[in-house]
């Protein structure tokens, strides 16, 4: 329990659907809440057309429609926002300090739901078609090319993995990767060769999305020749890797992982009391709606068991 005086009883760092989920729980507990969100609340979904595998919508649901039904019952249940950059975590006192580009807030506990990113491939037309034909999910998006043609940008475990899974739904996967051999481990690499439904393009870039409206082909470079092509398929799945927005912990005493990741137990909690964190930012996650949400719930009674000690 903390006695500790502070401008909020919890600081939720991000706002997107783990953020959302956490303030409405501690909001509806009594907690003096804020979210702290740089851009707009709602996260990735706002760059998703309509998701389908979310409970509760058996027609779908717009990204940007369900982020605005999260943020409006947040804030109805008392949750406050504000739009503002963080730039660090004191967590050496108590109470915590929040660093924000526009000055401090402290809290009795902290919960980092600030997400992560998708690396992208950088070239001309993939911003263009994100959601209609680039994709960097494939259980979010792949039931949207059932028996079409697909192809894979990666050659590493997550783009093995996914490229395997697309083969259970569309007709043709077409791996393609700038090298001239799998980074994935031995066994999904001889499940991969294996799959009569894969193909692979080797030593091969993508230079170009290329659509009308919806993404219609790409344009290759061969790595060896620099020779041009054009390949005509209507869904593009990049898997070239993830990184989490943890840029504001790396000089704290928060623990992360290798590839940044903030390491949590299964009561959301970092090894700093009163820290909490959920969703992509963490390390093993899922990376999926469904469980982002259900992390930001259980950080938030985690944080309000901290703060009560009840």
């Amino acid at each position: 329990m903390t006695d500790a005086k502070a401008d909020y009883d919890v600081i939720i760092i991000g706002g997107g659907a783990t953020g959302l989920a956490a303030a409405l729980y501690s909001a509806r507990a009594m907690q003096k809440t804020l979210i702290l969100e740089k851009i707009a609340c709602g996260g990735q979904i706002l760059i998703t057309d309509v998701i389908e595998n979310y409970p509760g919508f058996p027609d779908g649901v717009t990204g940007p429609e369900l982020a605005q039904l999260y943020e409006k019952q947040a804030v109805k249940a008392g949750a406050e926002v504000k739009y503002e950059m963080v730039e660090s975590l004191r967590t050496d006192q108590t109470p915590k300090v929040v660093v924000t580009s526009d000055g401090q807030y402290t809290a009795k506990a902290v919960i980092i739901a600030t997400g992560g990113e998708h690396n992208k491939l950088g070239v001309p037309g993939e911003e263009t078609y994100a959601g209609k034909g680039v994709s960097y999910c494939a259980t979010c998006d792949g039931n949207f090319f059932r028996n079409q043609p697909v192809a894979v940008v990666g050659g590493g475990d997550s783009a093995v993995q996914e490229a395997l899974y697309l083969t259970q739904m569309t007709n043709k996967v077409t791996l393609i990767h700038r090298r001239d051999q799998l980074r994935a481990s031995r066994i999904l690499q001889e499940r991969a060769f294996a799959s009569p439904k894969l193909e692979f393009k080797w030593n091969t870039m993508v230079e170009e999305v290329r659509g009308n409206g919806l993404m219609e082909s790409l344009l290759l470079k061969d790595v060896n020749t620099g020779d041009p092509s054009v390949f005509h398929v209507p869904g593009l799945f990049v898997f070239i890797g993830f990184h989490p927005n943890t840029q504001f912990l790396h000089n704290g005493s928060i623990r992360l992982d290798g590839g940044g990741h903030v390491i949590t137990n299964i009561r959301m909690e970092t090894n700093v009391p009163g820290i909490f964190a959920a969703g992509d930012v963490r390390a093993q996650s899922d990376r999926q709606l469904g469980s982002a949400v259900g992390d930001g719930i259980t950080a938030a009674l985690s944080a309000y068991h901290y703060i009560t000690g009840e």
